[in-house]
């Protein structure tokens, strides 16, 4: 295709992030699942409310943008010992790590009930910055409230958001967050892959600073999907990394903080003038077309799409990376993914927000491991034919050559072995590698013309 019908590059160059958008299809007719409707719903509401549900404030002290996140799923694991969120919880506390990636004068966090059947009792909360392990600095724990009280009830489906409290942190700063849950929970609502250390106490914990009563170490979050902070003006809004265990981080250093997120946070806390906060909304096995069987997989992603990413506060920006499971776990064709990748455009852009595709990484070698069409000739044939969309299309407002940054020059089927975890997923230096790819420049520009002055 000719330059003029190419998106400009978010890597390695920066590029006039303004450009005419192309049409995009209308969806296929049909009976859509019960959940492609409620995502659907949900982004009619965004766009008729005239954007993002928790829109920037405006206001000249700053306004309130996603700090953290974490993509809630339903109870499910792989190991009860070390997340026993398949039980679920009863008259305990469970103090979730985080880490944050902008700083600011007051804090809000957010509790879920996503994958919960039932209403969920959540007996306190609180919030304070962290120590080392399950430690809390002394001084520092907030109770929160939730419309002025300190207990709440939260619908099966649901989130509840804390009123705000007076704590100021600094970007890339770990919170310590306590949710007491004083009767039978159920399931969990979770992040299962976490790659950081959170703990469970027994009882009403949740003003407690010293770690000695946090006797269990888990390796997932839960009943906690967000944290948002009250920001300085020079941060324009949320980015948002939307994607599979690729953006989750899987095979990461736990509790280094090691994603590709992780990463990008750290090149956006120290720009000077506008930047970004940025959350992960990625989810180890998430696929674009199927439920998995293994609930801690989650919903697909345009079934996630109004709560993960379009209702974010102070959302701007979004980094689409799926579509490798569908094509290894499914064996799904390029032409059956490049209409839910229009769709998901769709959404994003009626909500206000510029999204950026991401290619997709080599995985030659990986069928060992993961089996069906993972790293295949015919899955490689699939990847192919998508990544040559996203980068030809036009359809995104830039393009992110992840596959070019982490391919092997020598077998660009496979990834470079320093940046090779499993054939699959890259190590820490192949997550830095990955953020390195993204030119903020351009993001950050963008995001600073369709900010509300």
């Amino acid at each position: 295709m000719s330059n003029r019908h190419r998106p400009h590059q978010v890597t390695s160059e920066r590029r006039d992030p303004s450009r005419s958008l192309l049409a995009l299809p209308g969806p296929k007719t049909g009976r859509l699942p019960r959940f492609t409707l409620t995502a659907a719903v949900l982004a009619l509401m965004t766009v008729a409310l005239g954007g993002p549900a928790l829109a920037a404030d405006p206001a000249p002290d700053g306004r309130w943008v996603a700090a953290w996140h974490a993509s809630p799923t339903p109870g499910g694991t792989f190991n009860a010992q070390e997340c026993p969120s398949d039980v679920g919880l009863t008259g305990q506390t469970v103090r979730n790590i985080v880490r944050l990636s902008a700083g600011g004068s007051s804090v809000r966090v957010r509790i879920s009930n996503a994958g919960g059947a039932e209403p969920l009792k959540v007996g306190a909360a609180s919030v304070a910055l962290s120590k080392d392990g399950a430690a809390a600095t002394a001084g520092t724990t907030h109770a929160l409230r939730f419309a002025g009280q300190p207990s709440i009830v939260i619908a099966a489906g649901g989130e509840a958001i804390s009123d705000p409290v007076a704590l100021k942190v600094q970007p890339l700063q770990t919170l310590a967050v306590n949710i007491h849950l004083p009767a039978k929970t159920g399931p969990a609502t979770q992040h299962y892959f976490a790659a950081q250390d959170s703990f469970l106490a027994a009882g009403n914990q949740t003003g407690a600073g010293a770690d000695k009563q946090f006797t269990q170490k888990i390796s997932c979050w839960m009943f906690l999907s967000g944290v948002d902070v009250k920001a300085a003006p020079n941060v324009v809004g949320t980015l948002i990394a939307l994607g599979d265990s690729i953006t989750d981080g899987y095979l990461s250093t736990k509790n280094n903080n090691q994603r590709y997120p992780d990463f990008l946070a750290e090149r956006l806390a120290s720009r000077k003038g506008p930047t970004l906060s940025v959350v992960n909304a990625g989810i180890i096995g998430n696929e674009l077309l199927t439920v998995r069987p293994q609930l801690q997989f989650g919903y697909p992603v345009p079934a996630r799409l109004a709560r993960d990413v379009l209702t974010q506060p102070g959302a701007r920006a979004v980094i689409l990376l799926a579509g490798i499971n569908d094509i290894g776990d499914r064996s799904a064709k390029a032409t059956d993914l490049i209409p839910v990748y229009q769709q998901i455009i769709q959404a994003a852009r009626a909500a206000g927000l510029k999204i950026y595709g991401g290619t997709l990484v080599p995985f030659a070698g990986s069928t060992g491991t993961y089996k069906g069409d993972y790293g295949t000739a015919k899955g490689e044939q699939e990847r192919l034919k998508l990544n040559t969309w996203i980068r030809t299309s036009g359809a995104f407002d830039g393009v992110i050559d992840f596959d070019k940054a982490l391919r092997d020059p020598a077998n660009p089927s496979r990834l470079l072995p320093a940046y090779d975890a499993d054939k699959l997923h890259p190590n820490d230096a192949g997550y830095k590698a990955m953020a390195d790819a993204v030119n903020l420049d351009a993001i950050v520009d963008a995001a600073v013309k369709t900010t509300s002055p």
